[in-house]
């Protein structure tokens, strides 16, 4: 597993602030390790969802962390990307405010933010 790359917060909507976080992985416990990393810092792990995706060699996974729906989305970019061997976090630090629908098209903006961080099209 090599370094993870964190971007810190991206955006924010209505008081909520969103994080993208990724690293290369390949296998579940890698995944483990990197999303342990990410939470041993308290701001991360106090946040009100880590969602995540993984593309790894012997398939998908992902993870709502609450915010129904929203691995789907992370895992959807991914696979339009052909990112693999990767797990990507969106983090959302909840601002009082719910967004509705509008809480998926963070999580995109969020993921988007990584991909062309990475110089993958998304």
């Amino acid at each position: 597993m090599t370094g993870m790359t964190r971007l810190g917060v991206v955006l924010t909507d209505r008081g909520s602030k969103y994080a993208v976080t990724g690293a290369h992985v390949t296998s579940r416990d890698e995944v483990d390790a990197v999303l342990r990393d990410l939470k041993s810092d308290k701001t991360y792990a106090k946040a009100t969802h880590n969602t995540w995706a993984a593309m790894l060699p012997n398939g998908a996974l992902k993870a709502d962390d609450g915010e129904s729906g929203a691995g789907m989305v992370i895992l959807r970019m991914m696979q339009r990307a052909q990112m693999h061997n990767h797990v990507v976090i969106v983090t959302r630090w909840y601002g009082g405010k719910k967004l509705g629908g509008d809480r998926f098209r963070r999580v995109q903006d969020a993921t988007r933010a990584y991909l062309e961080h990475l110089g993958v099209a998304s």
